[in-house]
């Protein structure tokens, strides 16, 4: 079913933010919170500090990849919120600064 791994519903974000750990960085603050499922879901949030139309929807499609080819921990629920900062960052600076993070939170499945 498409959808099932994506955070969809401003209550399930209204949870997240009340009640999840946050993990911050100059580029991107990660918010966490178990879920229950066996499944990681995530939601991204991109503020119209970061820029214009066309700059917050290159920061999604960016951390949309990164977030594809990064296995994250089943049962977490995640919302990553990029900072203005990530307007101007490449994919690699952004790419690095997201697996930090999610390493430092735990959340990072291990590359074995």
């Amino acid at each position: 079913m498409r959808g099932e791994g994506y955070l969809t519903k401003p209550q399930q974000y209204e949870v997240v933010y009340a009640k999840g750990c946050s993990w911050v960085s100059n580029l991107v603050v990660v918010k966490a919170l178990p879920n229950g499922l066996a499944l990681p879901r995530y939601g991204l949030s991109v503020s119209r500090r970061v820029g214009k139309a066309v700059t917050r929807n290159r920061v999604k499609r960016l951390l949309r990849e990164i977030l594809r080819v990064t296995p994250l921990k089943a049962g977490w629920d995640l919302i990553f919120i990029a900072r203005p900062a990530a307007a101007s960052t490449s994919y690699t600076d952004l790419k690095r600064t997201v697996e930090r993070l999610l390493d430092r939170a735990c959340l990072a499945e291990s590359k074995e």
